[in-house]
């Protein structure tokens, strides 16, 4: 009897311990995952992040950022600020007036140096107005490829010679022969009607040259 107590005894000591152990092992796993998760979060805690502007779709060049086609283009993000560059866009009050200076990808972050300002461009001139001409084929608007946002010269040609009319014009608008606005992510459709920004002092002059002879467009490459 004496020796199967001890025997007893003995198991009973080893399964304390081998419990203890695992208990232990359970304390100190434990111990570890809330030393990791709490590293975790200082770690991420570290990085602020900042609201920016990101393209929410392709913005082809040219395109004119308005109130009411800016949530076409325009989606604000959060981001790590480590990552943002000082001229990022990332206000509502930035996006409207703004013309893409080149074709923009889908999920760029916008900044500054992708646009020009219309009312910088349109600062140019005193007294804005909006003046149109067409052509009767294609091949004297540069192929038809002009969209808005191009720069143009617009000459004149008469008796064999030509002379500029007006350079560097600023396209508003292109319409295609039955006068539907060609939108500028459209490359395929040919532009045969053009509305350009003029000083309105020189509207008169404008359409004088340009009744005199046969017009042509040259495409000012930026």
């Amino acid at each position: 009897m004496k020796q199967e107590k001890r025997i007893t005894d003995r198991m009973g000591e080893r399964r304390k311990r081998k419990t203890g152990g695992i208990i232990a092992a359970l304390v100190a796993s434990a111990a570890v995952f809330a030393v990791m998760v709490q590293m975790e979060k200082s770690i991420l805690d570290g990085y602020e992040k900042k609201t920016v502007f990101m393209a929410a779709s392709k913005i082809p060049e040219g395109q004119l950022i308005t109130e009411d086609n800016y949530m076409q283009y325009f989606r604000e993000q959060q981001v790590d600020a480590g990552c943002v560059p000082g001229t990022a866009l990332n206000s509502p009050d930035q996006a409207a007036g703004l013309v893409a200076v080149y074709d923009i990808e889908e999920g760029v972050v916008l900044t500054e140096g992708m646009f020009r300002k219309l009312n910088l461009i349109l600062a140019e001139l005193e007294k804005p107005v909006v003046a149109g001409f067409k052509a009767d084929d294609i091949y004297q608007l540069a192929g038809g490829v002009l969209r808005a946002g191009d720069r143009i010269n617009i000459y004149s040609i008469r008796e064999e010679s030509a002379g500029l009319v007006w350079g560097n014009v600023y396209v508003q608008q292109v319409f295609d022969a039955s006068g539907n606005a060609i939108p500028n992510a459209d490359r395929s459709t040919a532009a045969q009607r053009v509305n350009v920004y003029l000083e309105e002092s020189d509207a008169a002059d404008f359409y004088s040259s340009l009744a005199g002879g046969s017009l042509r467009v040259v495409k000012l490459l930026e």
